[in-house]
């Protein structure tokens, strides 16, 4: 009788080590799943950061080229000087 009942006590221990497995790998299941929503999401709120500086800068080009347009479309007579640093150095140099 000994034996048979050092095999359940064996096969108990057995049941409880893998249900005690199970209960980790599902925990850890959760926690990887969490992790990856996590940075499914902080994935999508960069795209949409980029994708809206991406049409700030699109939009602060064309406006830099309009002033680049008008500036060459200007001739000195108008008003505009060209720079010459030399010339135009501080009084404090």
């Amino acid at each position: 009788m000994n034996t048979s009942a050092s095999e359940s006590k064996t096969n108990s221990t057995t049941q409880n080590d893998s249900a005690a497995e199970q209960s980790e790998l599902q925990a850890q299941m959760i926690e990887l799943q969490m992790s990856m929503a996590h940075l499914e999401l902080t994935v999508e709120r960069l795209d949409q950061v980029i994708t809206s500086q991406d049409r700030h800068i699109q939009t602060l080009q064309r406006q830099l080229q309009l002033v680049y347009k008008q500036v060459e479309s200007q001739s000195a007579e108008e008003g505009i000087a060209p720079f010459d640093v030399i010339a135009d150095r501080p009084p404090h140099y």
